[in-house]
């Protein structure tokens, strides 16, 4: 299978290298791997022609976006920058992190997957991230969510969701509209991946407003959004973060902030949702 990856990058030179060498020693690489440089002021740069001058399939591009930090949309905008210079000809296209560390085997697991289901729209494996001497679970979803530093896409589910959002939460929207448009998700938990740099490190106190707008923009609702930021609050074990989740949905739903999805995704949304929360009260 024809398949190629995208990695927007900014400031990376602590993680990238490791990254990078990753994809090298993959049993199956990637046809193509297109690392988008954004306004890097260290040595990122270098570090990946170091690995372009070696490896063929490895390319990059500059982009400048803005300088200001916005969880979800900056990271997106600079992945279409990179995925509109290639050329469609592909099975699968992944978007991936510059701070992730794949075991070796990643990208021959999940393509047994796509080529023994055809229904299948989305796959990846889990997060780790280094706690004192042990990787443990990236704790702040369930297991069977891909995730967005590693998500892997069919080209033709990647066409049915329209893409991927320009928002924080995208990749929960993504997943939630492959289910919509009844393709499937496939998560291979035996596929570790090391997150070197944990996700949301560097979030501002205004960008975690930015969680309750993606609420909103799905089309949550209160009392479910409400319920959302308190789990993630409980999470992340902070009350201001369960605050600002809350505060941001209402700013949004004053400001009648454009939504993410259509009325009937937003519907199924809800459906699924509210769903997920009565399975796992009663059952």
């Amino acid at each position: 299978m024809i398949f190629y990856i995208v990695i927007p990058a900014h400031n990376e030179a602590a993680y990238i290298g490791k990254t990078l060498q990753s994809f090298v020693a993959q049993t199956i690489r990637p046809t193509k791997l297109l690392v988008v440089n954004d306004n890097s002021t260290d040595n990122t740069q270098q570090i990946i022609d170091s690995f372009s001058e070696k490896h063929p399939f490895i390319k990059s591009i500059q982009y400048s976006s803005e300088a200001k930090h916005a969880p979800g949309s900056k990271v997106v905008e600079a992945f279409y920058f990179g995925f509109n210079t290639l050329d469609k000809d592909f099975d699968l296209i992944g978007k991936f992190d510059a701070d992730i560390v794949l075991p070796k085997q990643y990208f021959e697991e999940l393509l047994k997957l796509f080529k023994a289901n055809d229904s299948l729209g989305i796959a990846g494996g889990n997060l780790y991230i280094k706690k004192t001497l042990k990787w443990e679970y990236e704790n702040i979803s369930e297991k069977t969510k891909v995730r967005g530093p590693i998500k892997l896409y069919r080209n033709k589910c990647f066409e049915a969701i329209g893409g991927l959002k320009k928002t924080i939460g995208w990749d929960t929207i993504d997943g939630l509209l492959a289910t919509y448009h009844e393709w499937e998700i496939a998560t291979l938990k035996s596929l570790h991946v090391k997150h070197l740099k944990p996700t949301g490190h560097v979030y501002t106190q205004a960008a975690k407003y930015k969680q309750g707008e993606a609420f909103y923009r799905m089309r949550y609702g209160f009392w479910l959004a409400f319920i959302a930021s308190a789990k993630l609050g409980f999470q992340k074990k902070s009350v201001s973060y369960f605050i600002y989740c809350v505060q941001g949905f209402i700013h949004s739903s004053r400001n009648q902030t454009a939504y993410s999805v259509t009325s009937e995704e937003g519907k199924y949304i809800r459906k699924v949702r509210w769903q997920t929360i009565k399975n796992k009260l009663f059952l």
